[in-house]
């Protein structure tokens, strides 16, 4: 089947549920139905923040194609919040006040953090595509938790990548984290996943964000003995690593969460990116049809390449997961705590993008991303792409939630 067809096969699935419902509702073609959108679309995370606006936009478009929820199209009222905590608390009121009916968003942990209580104390669903600090879903307990997410958690990604490095025999590890509440959170789970190994890093640097020069603590990293770099940190700050390593002729490897695929990087440290390696669940090359069906999409209507490809394409499986939810609610009832039902209780499988999600929430588990997800990436040549042939060949399948 091309990928046109496959793209229409999926999308006349979703229109005859849509127009089943649709049979049953009470006239309401001319209104919308309102989700909430939040990120740093302008700012220092915006590289990765607009990615996501536009995967939620090129979902949001398919959606309303097919007829959108019982006839309402989805009316995107999107927030930026500058990858600011206090713009972004604002902005997040701003969404309650104005009557979304469930919320995608946040790129940076410590910006959510802020935010979170407005959405569990007005009952109102959060998705965070983005955003991977590990308390984001753990703030709350989960049966009454609003806070659901479709991004890997640093929990999941620290002892995915431990687990590569130590297998290549790379054991004394230096950590680079920021002071945010991103920095802060990955430098635990690391240091977790090391003591699970028996390991204790050798070094632990911290730095501020907007930082130009770590020199001093590379070098104190070097005289520890590490033989490879740790760093977490979201955006240009990799980048002042990598090149501080070049200037110092230390050839030991970077590795990290998935912030190491962002243009901050890529861009900032040019040949002393190369051979970085990092967690990603999404590598923007057409494995299979539904992959290929994307990609040429968000080309079509974009007309660029992806810079963050993982923030696009969990965006985009985001605004489905939650059109889908909502589709389950056959009443028409779209107040928080029947949504956030909805979305524990999904009954059919959505063939997403990054995965294929059965049941991807529940009751008690509100992360919909499981280690078994995760891939290896690695700077080639400027882009990234996989880091072990066993990945690019497994890659054919979409993997589901264990």
């Amino acid at each position: 089947m091309s990928t046109h067809r496959f793209r229409l096969a999926r999308w006349a699935g979703l229109a005859c549920f849509c127009l089943a419902l649709t049979a049953t509702a009470h006239a309401q073609s001319n209104a919308t139905l309102k989700v909430g959108v939040i990120g740093p679309f302008t700012g220092p995370s915006s590289d990765f923040g607009v990615l996501m606006l536009q995967g939620v936009q090129l979902a949001a478009e398919e959606i309303n194609a097919v007829g959108g929820y019982m006839g309402r199209k989805l009316e995107l009222v999107v927030k930026d919040d500058q990858g600011d905590p206090d713009v972004g608390l604002k902005g997040s009121q701003a969404l309650v006040a104005e009557g979304v009916t469930a919320t995608l968003g946040f790129c940076n942990t410590g910006v959510a953090q802020k935010s979170l209580e407005v959405f569990q104390n007005a009952k109102l669903p959060l998705i965070i595509p983005c955003a991977t600090g590990s308390p984001l879903t753990a703030k709350y307990p989960a049966p009454e938790s609003y806070i659901f997410r479709t991004s890997a958690r640093d929990a999941i990604q620290a002892p995915y990548v431990v687990e590569d490095i130590v297998k290549r025999g790379w054991t004394k590890v230096a950590i680079f984290a920021d002071t945010t509440g991103y920095g802060d959170a990955g430098l635990k789970d690391v240091e977790t996943a090391l003591a699970a190994k028996g390991l204790k890093a050798v070094h632990v640097a911290r730095f501020a964000l907007g930082v130009k020069d770590l020199h001093e603590e590379l070098k104190a990293a070097k005289e520890a003995g590490a033989d490879v770099v740790f760093s977490y940190t979201v955006g240009s700050e990799n980048a002042v690593i990598a090149n501080g390593r070049k200037e110092l002729k230390w050839k030991v490897p970077q590795v990290g969460a998935w912030p190491l695929s962002f243009p901050f990087f890529l861009n900032g440290a040019k040949d002393a990116a190369e051979g970085a390696m990092m967690a990603q669940t999404f590598i923007a090359e057409p494995s299979n049809e539904r992959r290929a069906s994307f990609l040429t999409a968000y080309k079509r209507k974009f007309h660029k390449p992806m810079a963050v490809p993982m923030a696009a394409a969990q965006a985009y499986d985001s605004t489905y997961l939650l059109a889908y939810a909502l589709l389950g609610i056959r009443d028409g009832n779209l107040a928080g705590p029947h949504v956030k039902a909805a979305l524990e209780n999904i009954s059919r499988v959505y063939y997403g993008v990054v995965a294929t999600y059965e049941h991807p929430f529940s009751v008690n588990d509100k992360d919909a991303i499981t280690s078994n997800m995760l891939v290896m990436g690695k700077v080639n040549q400027g882009v990234v792409t996989f880091a072990r042939a066993e990945d690019a060949k497994r890659n054919v399948i979409v993997k589901r939630k264990q």
